[in-house]
C-alpha cells in the first residue's frame, strides 16, 4: 500500500485498513512458521504497509 493511497482516507476507514493488514501479517507468519512460504517479501512489504497507515493515523489525530 503506497501513502498516496491513503491520503485523503478518514481515520475510520485507516483503522479498517490497519486491521486488514494485521490479519494478512499474522496469517503470512502462520504460514512461515509452517515452512511454506514461498513469497517471504510480502512480510515486509506487510510490516512496511502497517508502519505507512499507523503513521497516517498519527497524523490525522495531530491536525484536530
Amino acid at each position: 500500500m503506497k501513502a498516496a493511497e491513503l491520503i485523503g482516507k478518514s481515520t475510520s476507514e485507516l483503522k479498517a485498513a490497519l486491521t486488514t493488514l494485521q490479519r494478512k501479517q499474522f496469517k503470512l507468519r502462520l504460514v512461515k512458521a509452517g515452512g511454506e512460504l514461498t513469497k517471504t517479501h510480502e512480510i515486509r512489504e506487510t510490516r512496511r504497509s502497517i508502519a505507512r497507515v499507523m503513521t497516517m493515523i498519527a497524523k490525522e489525530g495531530k491536525k484536530t
